[in-house]
């Protein structure tokens, strides 16, 4: 990346009062600053302009857009979808960070973005850590539940690492999409169509969309930045109403990123299959069949202009890799499972490690 290309960071605000002045004070006192910090304040009716106004009068790349959605479009996603938009304004060919009102980065988190980009990634997430200061009594139980949702999420992120190793994404990284640390190139967000329009989750949805058009997406586990723990947010689907329920009983379900361990391994494995169709390696009928898929229909999907694109399709077509949840009650069973697969993998791996067939080692499972 060369030292021209300009950074904006976009910051969707509503009625965050008690948070933007902490926020603001992070970014600006950053080991290298941001060209542009762009503030999108959408349907605030407290504090926020006042203390966006005053941090402009000391740091002349503050931008203030002020605006009020309404109807389906007063929603966080379209927030941060509006915000991006001004951003690619501003620097189209340069680097658009993202984070949160109530978000306190590091010092060094644009430069260690940057770094990460330097390095080849289109892309950079960061993880996005829950100040556990804020409503403390309830933080035990929900702490504990993340933990083994972590844990599992990371046994079974390890296994696809082994299996399908990406080389922009390299072991060890994490599982978070969070808005509150993306770093995206503005091009590479232009391929992939622009920020998503969607409601909430738009923080995922962008790293899919990124996804679909072959983006080198970066986990980094060095990158991190402070939440508020709060129970009271401002989206609707937030994290906020996420905590505030599980505060008061433990979900049914985990987190839908989880999937039973069998499952994810049948999931890596056939997108290992893929590429190797992909690249006409492997016969595709054969895939077919195991997919329950019509051969033409693979075939279809083989034509798509990215990889990402295909995996997508097969994944919607085949009722092989229908996504199921993972239960709370079924959470230790599964860890189990997927440390007993990891482990037989990492012995693969040592022992054939210039030549790994994993799709002989099916029955493992």
């Amino acid at each position: 990346m060369s030292h021209g290309e300009k950074t904006v960071v976009v910051i969707p605000v509503r009625n965050e009062e008690h948070h933007l002045g902490a926020c603001l004070d992070a970014l600006t006192a950053q080991s290298r600053r941001p060209d542009s910090i762009l503030l999108l304040l959408n349907n605030c009716s407290d504090g926020s302009l006042d203390i966006a106004r005053r941090a402009r009068l000391s740091y002349a790349g503050m931008n203030i857009v002020e605006c009020q959605l309404t109807g389906s479009d007063a929603s966080a996603g379209e927030a941060r979808r509006l915000a991006c938009e001004h951003a690619h304004a501003l620097a189209p060919d340069g680097i658009i960070l993202t984070t949160d009102a109530d978000s306190i980065v590091p010092a060094t988190w644009i430069a260690d973005n940057l770094a990460e980009i330097g390095r080849g990634a289109d892309c950079v997430c960061g993880m996005a850590i829950i100040d556990r200061g804020e409503h403390g009594g309830y933080r035990p139980r929900l702490a504990f539940d993340d933990m083994r949702e972590t844990f599992l999420l990371n046994l079974q992120d390890e296994i696809t690492a082994i299996v399908d190793p990406d080389p922009f994404d390299p072991w060890p990284r994490h599982q978070q999409n969070s808005g509150a640390s993306i770093a995206v190139k503005a091009a590479a967000l232009r391929r992939a169509g622009g920020a998503p329009r969607v409601a909430s989750g738009e923080d995922r949805a962008m790293v899919r969309h990124l996804a679909l058009v072959d983006a080198k997406i970066r986990h980094a586990p060095e990158i991190a930045v402070v939440v508020s723990g709060r129970l009271h947010g401002r989206a609707a689907g937030g994290m906020a109403q996420t905590i505030a329920r599980r505060a008061r009983r433990q979900d049914r379900l985990t987190d839908d990123m989880l999937e039973p361990t069998v499952d994810a391994y049948r999931r890596v494995i056939t997108r290992l299959r893929l590429r190797g169709s992909r690249l006409g390696v492997t016969a595709p009928d054969d895939l077919a069949t195991d997919l329950l898929i019509a051969p033409h229909v693979l075939r279809a999907a083989l034509q798509a202009p990215y990889f990402g694109e295909a995996w997508a399709r097969i994944q919607r077509d085949s009722p092989v890799l229908r996504r199921r949840r993972v239960a709370f009650m079924d959470l230790a069973r599964e860890t189990r499972q997927a440390i007993a697969l990891r482990d037989h993998l990492r012995a693969a791996l040592a022992l054939h490690r210039h030549n790994p067939v994993w799709a002989d080692l099916r029955h493992a499972m």
